[in-house]
């Protein structure tokens, strides 16, 4: 069965624009999940070797751009887009970068509005210089 994914909003809902549905229903297709992104290379030393990240924007706009080119290059990977996520989890160290963040989700995510967590946290593991990480999960057709 090839896969159908339903945006589902509460039936007294009312008319404003979101960024993310508040549930998602999926039947059909395969789950994949995407490891967290960052705006740091994804393949790189372990243990971490700071200069390997010395390339990273240094704004909330820009990490922004080069995690969702990162996760971007994932979903190619598996034959998938951004229209195929149906949730993410977003961290970021500072809250009040999120209209920076929420300006490029919508340029790649468009129309598709997939369920999404987003939490401000003290540090992301991979630099202490990254601002946002963002893991995935997306359905694809069998």
């Amino acid at each position: 069965m090839p896969k159908k994914v339903e945006h589902i909003h509460w039936p007294d809902a009312p008319d404003v624009w979101m960024p993310y549905a508040p549930a998602i229903k999926v039947s059909g297709g395969s789950m994949v999940f995407l490891a967290g992104v960052t705006a740091a290379p994804v393949y790189h030393s372990h243990p971490h070797i700071p200069e390997e990240f010395a390339s990273m924007p240094d704004d909330m706009e820009g990490q922004a751009r080069a995690a969702l080119e990162n996760m971007r290059k994932g979903l190619e990977a598996i034959g998938a887009s951004f229209a195929d996520i149906v949730n993410a989890d977003r961290f970021l160290t500072d809250m009040s970068q999120q209209d920076d963040l929420n300006k490029v989700w919508n340029e790649c995510f468009g129309e598709s509005k997939p369920a999404t967590t987003t939490v401000q946290v003290v540090r992301l593991a991979t630099d202490p210089r990254c601002l946002v990480e963002i893991n995935a999960i997306a359905v694809i057709d069998d």
